[in-house]
């Protein structure tokens, strides 16, 4: 399968990802409230412009059937996970004005640019190649930290991780994964989306931490 092969080769990456010190430390408990704050801005502002790639996307699908799941996968975006960013927001002292007021740091404007620019410019299998490492990869970090997560003292923080435990989002990463896999296409094609995303994943992570 070429998702399978796609997240061997990201493993690398991945590895960094699963050891950065915001994801550590978010699980456990210890991050510094200010740093998930400025995760939280910069996250919100990313979900805005992560629809609008996912309904490019959906322009350029094959199939009615994955056409409708593009645009609900937008929809969702832009309603549900935005409805807990927006509670999340308000746990942590922040309002939804502050979020739509955050100036997007460059890792943040380079990511979304290239997700755009990826959606609009290529196929819509290049397009969930690129957009799929921020799926799967938050559902890797919540399993690999689950047993840490059980001791978090902060509300805040199992919230908002427990959303990537759930069966709903689990099985979405799985959807994702089987799209990709019945495209056809071979990994090595899919390669240069899913590696980029990898490495834009690993550096808003990076970003988040040192505040800019």
């Amino acid at each position: 399968m070429a998702s399978e092969t796609l997240r061997r080769w990201a493993d690398p990456i991945w590895e960094q990802i699963f050891r950065h010190p915001f994801v550590e430390e978010v699980y456990r408990g210890d991050l510094p409230i200010e740093k998930f704050r400025y995760y939280l801005l910069q996250d919100y502002n990313y979900l805005v412009n992560f629809a609008k790639a996912l309904s490019l996307a959906a322009a350029k699908a094959p199939t009615v059937q994955l056409m409708k799941e593009a645009l609900a996968l937008a929809y969702g975006t832009v309603t549900g996970e935005m409805a807990n960013y927006e509670a999340l927001l308000k746990e942590v002292g922040l309002t939804l004005e502050d979020a739509e007021r955050a100036e997007p740091n460059f890792v943040n404007v380079s990511y979304m640019s290239y997700l755009l620019s990826v959606c609009s410019l290529e196929g819509f299998y290049q397009c969930m190649a690129a957009t799929l490492p921020c799926f799967w990869s938050y559902a890797e970090i919540a399993e690999r930290r689950r047993d840490a997560l059980q001791h978090n003292p902060v509300p805040a923080y199992r919230k908002w991780a427990s959303v990537y435990l759930s069966d709903d989002y689990l099985g979405l990463v799985r959807r994702l994964r089987e799209v990709l896999d019945s495209s056809g296409l071979s990994a090595e094609a899919l390669w240069p989306y899913f590696r980029q995303a990898s490495v834009y994943e690993l550096q808003f992570w990076q970003a988040a931490y040192e505040g800019h």
